[in-house]
């Protein structure tokens, strides 16, 4: 399952953090952490788009 969907469904409460730590086979105090990163990676490559257009 994509990364994406697992904290998507988390972030609409579909399933605890401790489930979505479960299948992205991660602790549940990294997770803010690969939040962070994710929003940051999307972030950037929104700006790229943007630059680019």
């Amino acid at each position: 399952m994509d990364k994406r969907q697992v904290i998507h469904a988390y972030r609409s409460g579909i399933i605890t953090i401790q489930e979505c730590a479960q299948i992205l086979g991660l602790d549940s105090r990294q997770l803010p952490n690969l939040m962070n990163q994710m929003a940051t990676k999307a972030e950037r490559e929104a700006g790229k788009r943007f630059v680019n257009n």
